[in-house]
């Protein structure tokens, strides 16, 4: 039987960690682990002994390096691995108890070289989720995972590597991760470019490879994280997959699109106040609002 390996980049956060390696103690396929590689990007907190806590029942690597970002970090892993399967996991995204079942499931009824499998994230039951949060986390900045359909093949931009595996020998044949991206933005998308284009990568969906984001988003928060991803932007546009999309976001109907949300954002403006609230507002205005809201802290 195949076994995978879990490569899982963290960086401060070993509270939330501790509760992402407890998930992978209550794994239903639990043969189907090999190891997880714990890639510590220069963390100062405790992140160290809560990995040493876990090492007795869990099959676990730590592996420490300075801060150089996740792109780093995920490379470190991709080198280290010992099998032909490798898992790609965020230091804030819990495992369902059957994530690593249902990654191998696919695998096993797709064993060519270019197979890979995206799963699906949604918010951990221990965060109060907003409306604006499944807006955000399902149709927003964020995911677009209500957009494609299960069981179906997906391209690159779905490509979100908080929950994402493919065999390992295609990463290496075609150099894993761009490194001169520090942050956590667009690097997967580079990469998933990079792989379809060159290599055929096929990308498949399976809904039922279920993990959970443990954070909560107040509309402020993701506007603040947008201005990091594009902070990202400039490394991006230098790789054929960011000309790619300038290409595509220059068509007619996007510009047009774009130039009737913003103004649309100005005349809601009243309702910003119910962002945040449990009142669910329809996926426009809250589209409209953060195109508005990005575009004026991108100026300011």
């Amino acid at each position: 039987m195949q076994s995978i390996t879990v490569i899982l980049p963290t960086y401060n956060r070993s509270a939330i960690l501790r509760k992402v390696l407890q998930g992978f103690v209550c794994q239903t396929n639990p043969q189907a682990l090999a190891e997880i590689l714990v890639v510590d990007d220069g963390s100062t907190d405790d992140t160290r002994s809560v990995v040493a806590d876990h090492q007795s029942i869990l099959p676990i690597r730590y592996l420490y390096q300075p801060n150089r970002g996740p792109a780093s970090a995920r490379n470190w892993g991709i080198r280290e691995a010992t099998t032909a399967l490798v898992l790609f996991i965020d230091d804030d995204i819990i495992p369902s108890p059957e994530l690593l079942e249902q990654h191998m499931y696919v695998h096993a009824h797709n064993p060519e070289p270019q197979v890979a499998v995206q799963g699906y994230v949604t918010w951990s039951k221990e965060v109060k989720v907003t409306p604006f949060m499944r807006w955000y986390g399902e149709k927003g900045p964020l995911f677009a995972f209500g957009h494609i359909r299960n069981g179906k093949e997906v391209d690159f931009r779905y490509f979100y590597t908080c929950n994402a595996s493919l065999k390992a020998a295609l990463l290496r044949t075609h150099g894993g991760f761009n490194e001169s991206f520090k942050v956590a933005a667009f690097e997967d998308t580079e990469l998933a470019y990079r792989l379809q284009r060159c290599a055929g990568m096929r990308l498949l969906y399976n809904r039922n490879a279920v993990a959970y984001h443990h954070q909560h988003f107040t509309f402020e928060q993701a506007l603040r994280r947008g201005l990091r991803v594009r902070a990202g932007r400039h490394e991006f546009i230098q790789t054929e997959a960011g000309q790619w999309l300038i290409r595509r976001d220059g068509r007619w109907s996007r510009r047009a699109a774009r130039r009737l949300v913003c103004p649309l954002g100005i005349a809601l403006l009243p309702l910003k106040p119910l962002v945040d609230s449990s009142l669910p507002l329809p996926g426009l205005v809250y589209r409209a609002l953060y195109w508005r809201e990005t575009s004026n802290l991108k100026k300011s």
